[in-house]
């Protein structure tokens, strides 16, 4: 048993007693009231899933098992899963063994690459990814052992060892798909002296004289490891686990729901809009001249894309965290100081405008933007970035559902006469 099984094993007696006595207490009290308008506009602001994972504050931001983001921006991906999934970071001997355990699994085996070129050329990398995902379905240590029969109490163990042996194998399928589907050439073997988030930026190379890219695909893998449990990817993750579907089928699932251009393509309309304004003025252009072309913008009834968010009320620490990065890593790209102009002025013009709720940037405003300035200009591919970082929560919001015993998921729906009938 590796120690991030020990350690999960060790804090799981308190969680279910802690949701025992919950539902022992309190199970009968109402914690939402739901108006028609949410009931058919999405469920937006209804209390109706608990995550222990992280949760979204409309001031501090993304808060991870109770540590904002900003305070894990330097942190390995590996030490921040290991964070989602026991609620405390590793101590080195226990980073050193999850590091081994994922390096177990770092090969893809052949027969998901020969699935996936099969496919039309064309084929959407989300698509690839979500496949490849599927056709390791036949290797769930939690398909196996629930069909040779176990106890419900044991369910999160192989539920922890799929999560292991899935995101082991995500950098090398998520670079292969990439170098595949957009004809880079050869696919690129794990270096074994690498670290996780490392490893991906080396196996797609791209940018691989610069360190400073490696540097950046941690980063982005550490600020998109989770989001609440209300997001599409994480919801439908949950809901299709729910059913003690395995981990690669509810991943596959929370996938495909991340791949919807209102969920998961935000970060390639926002940097349209910078390349848009590059192209318009070749090159940065002046404060005036942006403030301007944001005017026009808003003017012309559209929106200036990456700002405003649907919980925060302030600028997202993830953009910080990325803002920060650049001043560092590639002031002098057009691409970055165009983000970074835009921080500078875009919220005034928004708080003048009057219309936005927000008017600070949220993450997307300029995480495509790096990744193009490191070579990465296949728009298509940025959700496999999202998807390879958003895997880590989705498998511990799983883990802990399946350790706690929660139910399958079954909300009751109701006809449009029975909304009026019960309003009458």
């Amino acid at each position: 048993m590796s120690k991030i099984h020990e350690v999960f094993a060790s804090k799981l007696p308190a969680w279910r007693d802690e949701v025992r006595e919950m539902l022992q207490t309190y199970g009968e009290e109402k914690v939402s009231d739901v108006s028609v308008t949410q009931l058919f506009g999405g469920q937006r602001g209804v209390k109706g899933l608990v995550c222990t994972t992280s949760l979204v504050d409309p001031i501090k931001g993304l808060i991870v098992r109770g540590i904002p983001i900003l305070e894990l921006s330097e942190k390995l991906p590996e030490e921040v899963f290991f964070l989602l999934v026991t609620g405390e970071l590793p101590d080195k001997e226990a980073l050193a063994d999850l590091q081994a355990a994922l390096k177990r699994y770092a090969e893809v085996p052949d027969y998901v690459w020969k699935a996936l070129e099969g496919l039309p050329e064309d084929t959407h990398p989300m698509v690839s990814l979500s496949i490849g995902i599927l056709a390791m379905q036949g290797e769930s240590s939690f398909k196996t052992k629930y069909d040779a029969g176990m106890s419900k109490m044991d369910y999160w163990q192989p539920i922890l060892d799929d999560s292991i042996l899935l995101l082991g194998r995500l950098p090398a399928l998520a670079a292969g798909i990439y170098r595949m589907r957009f004809k880079k050439g050869p696919r690129i073997a794990p270096d074994p002296n690498l670290d996780w988030g490392g490893n991906y930026a080396h196996m797609l190379g791209v940018a691989e004289r610069d360190e400073t890219f490696k540097d950046y695909i941690r980063l982005y893998l550490v600020l998109h490891c989770d989001h609440e449990g209300g997001n599409v990817s994480a919801f439908t993750n949950h809901v299709v686990s729910s059913a003690l579907s395995d981990l690669f089928y509810s991943t596959s699932a929370g996938l495909n729901g991340l791949a919807g251009p209102l969920h998961g393509l935000a970060n390639q309309e926002c940097l349209k809009y910078i390349l848009a304004i590059l192209d318009h003025f070749k090159g940065v252009p002046t404060d005036e001249q942006l403030v301007q072309y944001a005017w026009d913008t808003l003017n012309s009834g559209r929106v200036i894309p990456g700002y405003g968010h649907a919980v925060l009320r302030a600028t997202d620490p993830r953009f910080t965290a990325f803002l920060n990065f650049g001043k560092q890593a590639c002031p002098d790209s057009p691409v970055f100081q165009l983000v970074e102009k835009h921080f500078n002025l875009i919220p005034g013009v928004l708080k003048e405008h009057g219309k936005a709720k927000n008017p600070w940037p949220n993450v997307d405003a300029g995480s495509g933007a790096l990744l193009y300035h490191y070579g990465l200009t296949e728009f298509d591919y940025y959700t496999v970035f999202f998807g390879v970082s958003r895997v880590m929560g989705m498998a511990a919001q799983v883990l802990y559902a399946r350790a706690v015993g929660s139910p399958i998921v079954r909300p009751k729906s109701m006809g449009w006469e029975g909304v009026r009938e019960q309003l009458a």
